[in-house]
Parts: structure tokens; C-alpha cells; sequence
């Protein structure tokens, strides 16, 4: 058996900065939305005084939506093409719903605040990587690696 010799470090190609910040960004929005996530039904509870019927209504509103956003985000993705714009406009409208939480005055602005984030979190967030994955395959490969996949949806949807 012959053992290929490692590859000096300086010789391989240096991931390109695209990859890089959306890497940091995805990273951040997981992290803010883990420490508003664990701490919405309390402040519902405690501030709102929202009840148990009331926070599982939200919460199923939010997987449902989420769920039929995740159906139909990769192939608004494949079909416009636009994936970057996609990935911009989710995680842009993601954040821009982050300060909403914790000013919220009613239940409603609650609901409307997580509604508006699960939307989002599939066009290009960390939950569902159809925009995110492309853009990643499409700057990795240009620099010459081949360990991230880019394949359209429609690739494996019957015909």
C-alpha cells in the first residue's frame, strides 16, 4: 500500500472569506435564537401571562410554518436562482425579528414576531441549507475543493 504524503499546509487552497462569514453568521443566528427559544415561554408566562394552551398554539403555529416553508424554499431557490439574495433576505429578516421578542407587549406581537422568523429560517438560515449549501459548494469549488455538495433539488425529485 502506498501512503500519500501529507500536503504542506501554504500548498492547499485557503476557503474563501464567503465561506467563512457565512459560517460566522449562521453560528451567531443559531446562537441568539437557542437564547431567545429557551427563554420565550417563560417571559410569555411570567410577562405576558400567557397560558400553557397559549405557548403551545405559538409553538405549533411556528412548526407548521416552518414545515410548509421548508417544502417549497429549495424550489424557490432552484427555480429563481437567486440563492444569495434568498440566504441574505432570511437571515436579514430572522435578525430583524430577534429585538421584537423582548419588546413585545401582547401575545400577538409574539405570534407575529415567530411567525415571521420561522418564515425566514428556511430561505437560507441554519435550519434548512438549501440556498446556504449551493452558495458554499459554488465558492468551495472555485478554489479547488470538493468536499461540499451542490446539487439542485429538482436533481432529486422524480420526474
Amino acid at each position: 500500500m502506498t501512503e500519500t504524503p501529507p500536503a504542506d499546509p501554504k500548498s492547499r487552497a485557503r476557503l474563501p472569506r464567503g465561506i467563512w462569514a457565512l459560517g460566522f453568521v449562521s453560528m451567531f443566528m443559531d446562537i441568539s435564537s437557542e437564547m431567545i427559544h429557551a427563554l420565550l415561554p417563560i417571559y410569555l408566562v411570567t410577562v405576558l401571562g400567557a397560558s400553557a394552551l397559549t405557548i403551545g398554539f405559538i409553538e405549533g403555529i411556528a412548526e407548521a410554518t416552518a414545515n410548509i416553508t421548508k417544502i417549497f424554499s429549495g424550489a424557490l431557490s432552484d427555480w429563481l436562482g437567486h440563492r444569495k439574495l434568498l440566504t441574505a433576505l432570511g437571515y436579514g429578516l430572522a435578525a430583524i425579528t430577534k429585538p421584537i421578542f423582548p419588546l413585545a407587549g401582547t401575545v400577538g406581537w409574539v405570534v407575529a414576531a415567530r411567525f415571521i422568523e420561522v418564515f425566514a429560517t428556511p430561505l437560507g438560515t441554519h435550519s434548512s441549507p438549501i440556498s446556504r449549501q449551493p452558495i458554499c459548494g459554488a465558492r468551495a469549488s472555485a478554489c479547488g475543493r470538493r468536499s461540499i455538495r451542490s446539487e439542485p433539488l429538482s436533481d432529486h425529485l422524480p420526474q
